[in-house]
């Protein structure tokens, strides 16, 4: 969907921290590229396109900013936002599905959900929706902060740094990225047996279509 390196390189520092920051606290951000842009920034860092200390220092902030807006906009709305139309930016099933990895981890789906597309917008939303104590959840979200907006970046500009060609295989290794981080939502639809049974359905809509 997107040509990172391009976006990058056209964004620039600003254009990360916007998009960092949507994607970790507003409900049109759950769509951005947050893990792959992260590493694909660092890399780029190591190429010398970008600074990769200014880039953690404009990451790691609009990481903790956003999820402390949705946090915000969570407590501020409260339970009616699960009552809210699907629209473009908004569908409840990704808020049922963040709800439930919520319930399952507790307080540390801030942590977790920083790998996690979808959730990772909607994690900190429920935090507020429930009335997360405050305290706590800045806690885990400056963790989940360091973890993903400080180490993320790292491991692109390390890869750039160390390993010979790597250029070569930045395609391929963004896709690992990309497909690593969607892999619980998978293993979420094939443990649920309703949406196990609406895949099925649709696969197989499909299959006699042809």
């Amino acid at each position: 969907m997107f040509d990172l390196i391009s976006l990058i390189r056209a964004a620039g520092y600003i254009g990360i921290f916007a998009i960092i920051f949507a994607e970790s606290g507003l409900l049109i951000g759950f769509f951005l590229p947050g893990d792959s842009l992260l590493f694909t920034a660092g890399f780029l860092a190591s190429q010398g396109y970008l600074n990769i200390w200014l880039l953690i220092a404009v990451a790691f902030p609009a990481a903790i900013i956003g999820d402390q807006v949705g946090y915000a906009f969570g407590k501020k709305v409260g339970p009616r936002i699960f009552y809210r139309d699907d629209s473009l930016f908004f569908h409840k099933n990704y808020l049922t599905t963040a709800r439930l990895f919520f319930e399952r981890h507790g307080p540390k789906t801030i942590v977790i959900a920083r790998f996690i597309p979808i959730i990772r917008t909607f994690a900190p939303i429920l935090a507020g929706v429930g009335h997360m104590r405050y305290t706590t959840f800045l806690t885990y979200n400056i963790i989940g902060a360091v973890i993903w907006a400080i180490a993320v970046p790292l491991i692109g500009f390390y890869i750039g740094n160390f390993i010979p060609n790597a250029g070569r295989y930045l395609f391929e290794i963004i896709t690992l990225i990309v497909v690593i981080s969607i892999l619980p939502n998978i293993i979420h639809v094939l443990n649920n047996k309703t949406t196990r049974k609406q895949l099925a359905n649709f696969l197989r809509s499909k299959f006699l279509e042809r």
